[in-house]
């Protein structure tokens, strides 16, 4: 009996927030995506100048030899 009190109780309180989910789901969505391609272009910046402090090293190393 506790059981099903519980399921009862479980359904009265999930439903509404899964509906309040899914209809939060997209604008969350939207309001992050700012902020993951500010992110990515961050990233990619941080590359580049990684990639040029490493370029002397790379060219000093010369050419890899091809493996077989």
């Amino acid at each position: 009996m506790v059981g099903f009190l519980i399921w009862l109780v479980l359904l009265v309180l999930a439903w509404p927030l899964a509906i309040l989910a899914l209809l939060l789901y997209p604008i969350v969505w939207l309001v992050s995506l700012p902020f993951r391609l500010v992110g990515i272009s961050i990233k990619a910046v941080l590359d580049l100048f990684g990639a040029i402090i490493r370029l002397p090293s790379r060219v000093l190393r010369g050419p890899r030899a091809v493996r077989g």
